[in-house]
């Protein structure tokens, strides 16, 4: 296992714990990609990976200038900031774990294994208790069979060395079995994603203690990424690490990321035409930033001297604000009104939600999912204490049920809409000053009441319920279920259509994208009413990524 087999390492206090995680985190910054494309659905946003990779980093950054030596101390900040920084049901899922782990070493100064396993154990039962439905062959159920498996090996040795090794034996095991406990992962012919970034940052944690590389389910990397990661490749160092937020309209993300990934290492580049969120490890951070600065506006700027082993926080709001939403009058929210926020992944749709009377509008959706933090500052920003939030996305619901569960002195349900068209349904049933569990019902009914479709392109070959879709394919998803493919976009619509069941319904309403023109949208609209002469039909310019078209009928 090592080259040194007397080497044991029986303890573990804050700073090592801190390494540990740092060590998690550089490792799944090499495979998130990986997980990304685990998604069941072959569309082009599978967000799984890149949500526990920012969550992680934000967890790593509430502990990264901190000096403390209680194990326990530094395991409570790290949840802290996990907390903050989830995004998407994984991310959730992880920082719930993590602060589980806090919970069972809370009064421990330096970790020995019964108190690591202590620790595993209560954060897959914390985990398990804040999903309201559990479902197996998911990340929970790696990181509960993980902690099963390793529940005796205190008694075995007291090398922490001996049961990490173990634990990530067990969760790449577990991975491999959940095909078998979930029939979406057997028929999709993958794993489960978010197990296998529970795997991967394990593994990272193992690769700093042990004296070399292991080979474990990733043989085909080669060397070790961790080390490439942590050490520096030439003279030039480690670099630094650089993070901002762009604004600006009509960003174009591929652009985007093809040029921030010839200037540096470890890129991450999500978003959408008005907000793209920018990771990049470089050795000359000026580049980098003069280019983003060039294309719009930048915003929560971070970089980190990887070579000194520490942080530098930089914010520059620079120049005057600017409201892409000026053409209506923004909602004016009073004390004692119920306020909506919700979430939008394009500027069109921004718009629309502001001008049905959402109070905020959280710029995000598929790849970019809101952390819980973005959620529990829209809601202090908010003057009343009585607020519903509809996140539009399943992946974004325990986000924001964290986040109401974290706020004081407000009243703040979650609608669990799933689709747009759920969300705007729902917000035309709001009166703001209506009673709240009233506004909550009639909200949630009227969310049922659409029927969404969504257009995009397949990532791979794959197999869907029966569907067999092949990589660059146009397809359709029906209310989140995969139901129809075809060479062109259009057919597809139509086809889509049908099978939502147009023919007993009034409005069609198309959401076009960001890579549709408003004639290729109208085009669409004059054949649709050709073949459904009775029906009204709606043409709303939505700008989100990767989907041609949104639809909603009703």
């Amino acid at each position: 296992m090592t080259d040194n087999p007397e080497k044991v390492i029986k303890t573990c206090d804050g700073q090592d714990l801190k390494r540990l995680v740092q060590a998690g985190l550089a490792w799944l910054e090499v495979h998130f990609e990986r997980v990304n494309k685990l998604n069941v659905f072959p569309v082009p946003d599978g967000d799984t990976g890149t949500n526990m990779l920012l969550t992680m980093r934000s967890a790593y950054q509430e502990i990264a200038g901190i000096e403390d030596q209680h194990a326990g101390k530094v395991a409570h900040k790290l949840y802290n900031g996990a907390l903050m920084g989830a995004r998407g049901n994984s991310g959730v899922i992880l920082s719930q774990l993590w602060r589980g782990f806090s919970r069972g070493i809370e009064d421990q100064a330096v970790l020995t294994t019964t108190n690591l396993i202590d620790g595993f154990n209560e954060a897959v039962r914390t985990a398990y208790q804040a999903v309201q439905e559990p479902v197996e062959g998911t990340m929970l159920t790696v990181a509960r069979e993980t902690a099963e498996s390793v529940a005796t090996l205190a008694k075995e040795s007291d090398d922490l060395v001996y049961v990490l090794k173990h634990l990530v034996e067990a969760s790449y095991a577990s991975v491999e079995r959940t095909p078998q406990l979930l029939q979406v992962l057997a028929d999709a012919g993958v794993v489960d994603s978010g197990g296998m970034g529970l795997a991967v940052i394990l593994e990272g944690m193992l690769r700093l203690v042990e004296d070399k590389p292991i080979e474990i389910m990733l043989a085909e990397v080669g060397q070790s990424a961790l080390q490439s990661a942590l050490e520096p490749e030439d003279e030039e160092g480690y670099g630094y690490d650089v993070q901002f937020l762009l604004r600006g309209s009509n960003l174009e993300v591929g652009i985007v990321r093809e040029t921030i990934e010839s200037m540096g290492w470890s890129t991450l580049v999500v978003g959408d035409p008005s907000l793209i969120k920018v990771h990049v490890h470089v050795h000359n951070p000026g580049p980098v930033l003069g280019y983003g600065a060039g294309l719009g506006e930048l915003d929560d700027i971070v970089v980190e001297n990887m070579q000194a082993q520490y942080k530098q926080f930089v914010s520059e709001r620079g120049g005057p604000s600017h409201d892409a939403r000026a053409p209506f009058e923004m909602p004016q929210i009073q004390e004692g009104m119920i306020a909506a926020i919700t979430v939008a992944p394009g500027e069109g749709l921004t718009q629309i939600l502001y001008s049905l009377g959402a109070a905020s509008v959280i710029s995000g959706g598929q790849t970019m999912n809101p952390s819980t933090k973005d959620f529990i500052d829209a809601i202090n920003q908010l003057p009343t204490n009585r607020i519903i939030i509809l996140p539009n996305n399943k992946n974004i619901f325990l986000a924001a049920e964290q986040a109401a569960s974290q706020v004081n002195g407000k009243e703040v349900s979650v609608i669990p809409t799933r689709t747009i068209p759920q969300g705007i349904s729902a917000l035309l049933a709001l009166e703001p000053r209506g009673e709240l569990e009233e506004m909550i019902e009639l909200m949630s009914q009227a969310s049922t009441l659409v029927e969404t479709g969504e257009v995009t392109t397949s990532t791979r070959d794959a197999t869907i319920d029966g569907l067999a879709v092949r990589e660059g394919q146009i397809i359709g998803l029906h209310n989140d279920q995969l139901r129809i493919s075809g060479e062109d976009i259009n057919t597809v619509v139509m086809d889509l259509l049908e099978e939502m069941g147009v023919q007993d319904k009034e409005l069609i309403t198309l959401y076009y994208g960001a890579d549709v023109t408003w004639q290729e949208a109208h085009t669409l609209s004059e054949h649709i009413t050709e073949i459904y002469p009775d029906h009204e039909i709606e043409i709303r310019e939505g700008g989100q990524p990767f989907y041609f078209y949104i639809l909603s009928v009703e």
